[in-house]
Formats: C-alpha cells, sequence, structure tokens
C-alpha cells in the first residue's frame, strides 16, 4: 500500500349479457296484474347490468396494480430514468447557480442530467470518460458556484467550470493509494478528496496540485494504536465501508469490517479510532442536522449519539425495519430526517429523531435503497438500485 507520508502529489490535464326472459306464456298474466314488481325486477336488472363496467376497471394488470401502489407515496413519488434496471444509483448534486440543473451518478460508467429539478433525466455523454474500455463506477459529485468535481473508480477526476456544460478529465498520480470515495467542492478551484484507504487530499488550483491532509494511512494507524485496546483493528482489511463529511469538514468513516469507526477533524494529523458501544456491527454512520451522529447496524438498528459533536454514547431508537437493514439517513431540517434501507425500508422523523415511523407504500417498490440526499429543504432524493430514483414532494 502507498504511503501517504508523501505531503503532496503532481497532476496533468487532460411500461353483457342480456337477461333472458325465464318466464312461460302462463306466467305472463300473473306478473302483468302486478306492474309495480315487474318495474321493479326490470329496474333491479337492469341497475346490476349497467354496473358491471364500472367494477371492470378495478380489475388490474400487475404493472397497473404497482404503478397504483407506488403513486400512493404521500411525500415522494418515483421518477422513471431511462438506464438499464441493474444500474446503481450513488450520488446526486445540482449547480448552485441554477438550482434547476442538476447530475446524478451510478454505476456502468452512469451520468445523468436533468435541468427541470429532477422531474425528468438524459444520459449524459462526457468524452473524456470514454476514451479507455473501462467501465467507470461514478462514486461522489460536489458542486460549488459552477465549478464541479466527479470522481470515480477506476480512478478518475473530472473538473468543470461551467456547471456541467463541458468536462475535463485531470489525471492522477499512481502514488494515490486507494480508490476514490468522496469529493467535496470547497471553494474557488479547491476541493477536498478522500480514498478509501483513508488518504484526504487537498486542492486550490483545480487539481494540478493536492497537499495530503492526513500524515499516515489508517493502517499504519491502527498499527500503532492496536494495542491501546480498538477491537477489531488486526482484523482491519485497509479500506473504509462508508465515509461522510459534516458541513464544518468532520468526518465519520466505518471500517470495512464494520467493527470500529474512526474520525477525522481539520487539523489533525492521523485517524481517530473509536470502539462501537454495540454489540452488532456498524452498516454505516453519519452527521445529524444538530452537529451529533447517526449509526446504523447490520440488521436494521438505528443510533444516536448523546449530545453534540464526535462520541462514543449513543443509545437505540426503535424503528419499524422488519429486519431490514437501514443502509442511510438524510436530514431535511434539524427535526425532520427519512432513513432508507434494503427492500424499500422508508422512515420518517418528525421530532428529531426520537421516534420514526414507517411510510408503508414505499414497501411496494421492489429495490435497495441505498442513499436520501436533500439538496435543501424542499428537494430530496432517495437513491437505489435497478436505477431506482425517489424524489421528494413536501
Amino acid at each position: 500500500m502507498a504511503s501517504l507520508t508523501s505531503p503532496t502529489f503532481t497532476t496533468n490535464t487532460r411500461c353483457l349479457q342480456r337477461p333472458q326472459n325465464s318466464h312461460s306464456p302462463s306466467q305472463q298474466p300473473r306478473l302483468s296484474q302486478r306492474p309495480e314488481l315487474n318495474r321493479r325486477h326490470f329496474i333491479s336488472q337492469t341497475a346490476s347490468l349497467s354496473s358491471l363496467p364500472l367494477l371492470s376497471p378495478l380489475i388490474l394488470n400487475p404493472q397497473q396494480a404497482n404503478a397504483a401502489a407506488e403513486d400512493s407515496l404521500s411525500e415522494w413519488e418515483r421518477v422513471y430514468l431511462p438506464i438499464d434496471p441493474g444500474v446503481v444509483l450513488l450520488d446526486i448534486a445540482f449547480v448552485p447557480d441554477d438550482p434547476n440543473h442538476g447530475f446524478l451518478l451510478g454505476t456502468r460508467q452512469t451520468i445523468m442530467e436533468t435541468k427541470d429539478a429532477g422531474n425528468t433525466w438524459v444520459q449524459r455523454s462526457i468524452p473524456s470518460a470514454e476514451d479507455e474500455d473501462f467501465n467507470y463506477r461514478f462514486n461522489s459529485i460536489s458542486f460549488k458556484g459552477k465549478e464541479g468535481w466527479i470522481v470515480g473508480k477506476p480512478a478518475i477526476l473530472l473538473y468543470t467550470a461551467d456547471s456541467g456544460e463541458t468536462w475535463e478529465r485531470i489525471p492522477l498520480s499512481a502514488q494515490l493509494p486507494g480508490d476514490m470515495v468522496y469529493i467535496k467542492a470547497t471553494g474557488e478551484k479547491s476541493a477536498e478528496m478522500v480514498t478509501d484507504e483513508g488518504a484526504i487530499y487537498i486542492t486550490s488550483n483545480r487539481g494540478y496540485n493536492w497537499r495530503a491532509a492526513v500524515q499516515e494511512s489508517v493502517s499504519a494507524t491502527l498499527n500503532r494504536t492496536v494495542s491501546s485496546g480498538i477491537s477489531g483493528a488486526s482484523y482491519y482489511t485497509g479500506t473504509f465501508n462508508t465515509v461522510n463529511r459534516s458541513p464544518n469538514g468532520n468526518y465519520v468513516a466505518v471500517s470495512s469490517r464494520g467493527n470500529f469507526y474512526l474520525t477525522w477533524e481539520p487539523g489533525q494529523a492521523f485517524w481517530q479510532p473509536h470502539n462501537r458501544a454495540i454489540a452488532r456491527r456498524i452498516q454505516n454512520m453519519g452527521w445529524r442536522a444538530d452537529g451529533g451522529l447517526w449509526l446504523l447496524v447490520r440488521g436494521g438498528g438505528l443510533y444516536l449519539s448523546k449530545g453534540t459533536g464526535i462520541s462514543e454514547e449513543f443509545e437505540e431508537i426503535p424503528v419499524q425495519s422488519r429486519g431490514f437493514g437501514i443502509l442511510d439517513v438524510g436530514y431535511r431540517s434539524k427535526e425532520e430526517a427519512w432513513a432508507a434501507g434494503g427492500s424499500g425500508i422508508l422512515l420518517r422523523t418528525t421530532n428529531g429523531g426520537k421516534t420514526w415511523t414507517r411510510d408503508k407504500a414505499a414497501d411496494n417498490i421492489a429495490a435497495n435503497l441505498y442513499s436520501v440526499k436533500f439538496i435543501d429543504d424542499k428537494k430530496g432524493f432517495v437513491l437505489g438500485n435497478d436505477g431506482v430514483l425517489l424524489r421528494y414532494l413536501g
């Protein structure tokens, strides 16, 4: 594994039957003696027959039934995308200077573009990402003003200075340790990039040069601290499972096996490992809108840290996950958040996470929901596998 001790690296640009009269002739006189009964009989049969066409549309085929179920989502609607069903959606971002203009990333070299706030999407072709015979997995996208960045695997970095009208490919050094999993646009020509081996690099000249923000890899850090009692550190396989950044630049990452987690704050030389205080392994962690942490465990458990900031004290919050794993949490405000997970699990809190209710209508969406992204309090999306995209209605 490549060392992170070198402080910089440099890059170069580049879907009637009519009722029959059963009465005999001998019966006709008797019926004629009771005209009111005859009339009632006629009206009753006519009414029952006339109701049949009204009932027939209620018998739906499977596709109609699925669409009706999806339409019942109270807070969300599904946006159908013109992509292969096997694509996993990974990230989404909008141009701050043009809130209707956004990009959606995924596996199988998927980049999609919208100019109507996410109502419709089209495939976007970027020539600089199609020169080689690679099937890129685009992991992360971020905008600041008109400037935007995309990172993916195998190693690829794309940059735009014109709101995504054109994208330039910036080659990366072979010394870069690990795969790029996250990027954050931080200012003019500036960005912060993270790899799955814990490298954090910063650029201020549109990616031509990068400065290391940590002095060593996570593996090296764990080798130094394993004797300090970090449970599971000796089984670390060298990569993160997830990594999330707070608005003020703090990071929390989950080890590949989920047996411990790590944090980093600007100015620290190393990642700080933390024991998990929960028996089950960690699935994902991230930041609440109030600055505290949320933690998800494998099998569907949800925990919130006590207080704000980095903490090792968590309390379990009861949720109706039906045994399916919860995979991500996204905050719309300090009080309202949504959690998503396997088999269409969608949960909502309106009191800062104290209680959660399940949106049962989402159970009809046959997909795993991997990510919840709120661009602002009016614009949010849930990303899943098989090209499933949900748009927040509010």
